[in-house]
């Protein structure tokens, strides 16, 4: 891992000025470690890998459970300011999902899907940035991904899970962060410039609830037609077209 961290490094720190590699062998959370960091003013551009998290989180407040060398954990911070936060997680997807493998899909609002089982998640959190000006909106977004390797237990489970390695045997996670490394740190810089609207298409493009059944977390049930310009997933009801735009919102294929 401490060589792809010096070649992440090499080609990164062009770009973004300031960019440092960490690797941990353990720690409870990525996105903890640097929330925790940014609460106490230290907002440098880092990438902050883990050998193993004891306490991973996903959206929502879930869990995110693997065995030591199972997965590729890690969380990209850095300061943004963009005009709109909106997609950004579906961005994010979509970085991930190009640079990994075709098959990969997308679940909004940050999930990456294969064959209708879960392959990775991504947990976006922001803190505000101590001293800087109020009126640059700047704010340290600390970018959480999780991606399955090898295959993890079904258990307790409300999606089964799907491993990197059933489409690319040799993946370890060396190999999958050098692949999604440099393209996600392009991706925030061209997401804080053009916001979520060039990214759409490409989502689309692998949004595997298009066309299908699905069912909300309140009840409501429709019919998936992709996304909006500002990542909204567009759901048609029973009372018309849906924009669904709440994080905290579930979404499920329809049995």
């Amino acid at each position: 891992m401490h060589r792809a961290a010096e070649l992440i490094w090499q080609a990164v720190a062009p770009i973004l000025p300031g960019f440092t590699v960490e690797v941990l062998p353990q720690v409870d959370s990525t996105n903890s470690e640097l929330m925790r960091r940014a609460r106490l003013g230290q907002t440098e551009p880092v990438l902050l890998v883990a050998g193993h998290q004891s306490a991973g989180r996903g959206r929502l407040g879930r869990q995110w459970q693997s065995r030591p060398g199972d997965s590729l954990t890690f969380s990209l911070g850095l300061l943004l300011r963009p005009s709109d936060w909106a997609g950004l997680s579906l961005a994010v997807g979509v970085c991930l999902a190009e640079a990994l493998h075709p098959e990969v899909r997308l679940k909004w609002p940050n999930d990456l899907w294969l064959a209708d089982r879960k392959l990775g998640g991504i947990l976006i959190e922001t803190a505000s940035s101590p001293g800087a000006d109020p009126g640059a909106a700047a704010r340290y977004a600390v970018v959480g991904v999780g991606i399955n390797l090898a295959q993890q237990p079904a258990a307790g489970l409300s999606t089964p899970p799907a491993a990197l390695r059933e489409l690319l045997p040799a993946a370890d996670a060396p190999a999958a962060l050098l692949a999604v490394a440099e393209p996600l740190v392009r991706t925030l810089q061209a997401f804080e410039t053009f916001g979520f609207a060039p990214f759409q298409a490409r989502f689309n493009a692998r949004d595997v609830l298009c066309e299908r059944a699905v069912v909300l977390s309140d009840g409501t049930a429709g019919t998936a037609h992709g996304v909006s310009e500002t990542g909204a997933l567009l759901v048609h009801t029973a009372h018309g077209m849906h924009a669904v735009t709440s994080s905290e919102v579930s979404v499920r294929p329809s049995a």
